[in-house]
């Protein structure tokens, strides 16, 4: 059977309807949104804090601090599709 699109044709033998765990990730973002949160306030407080020629340097802890708020904001975004998806399920 030649594919038309990459809709109509699955090359492994996952089932057709096949869904992620949501506990699990619910408790991934559980978990991890609180944890990314307090790094990034730690990381922008030790940034404030650092003198200007030191190590690490300023730069390298606000690149962190940006890092883990993105992390941040991408757990609480999953962690709201969760629970939406969850109650929609049951």
């Amino acid at each position: 059977m030649p594919a038309t699109t990459p809709r109509r044709w699955r090359s492994g033998t996952e089932p057709a309807t096949a869904r992620s765990d949501l506990k699990l990730r619910y408790l991934l973002s559980l978990t991890f949104t609180p944890l990314f949160a307090l790094a990034t306030a730690g990381f922008a407080v030790w940034a404030a804090s650092a003198p200007e020629f030191g190590a690490p340097s300023r730069g390298t802890l606000i690149g962190f601090a940006v890092a883990c708020g993105i992390l941040t904001l991408l757990a609480a975004v999953d962690l709201v599709i969760v629970v939406r998806r969850r109650r929609t399920e049951l």
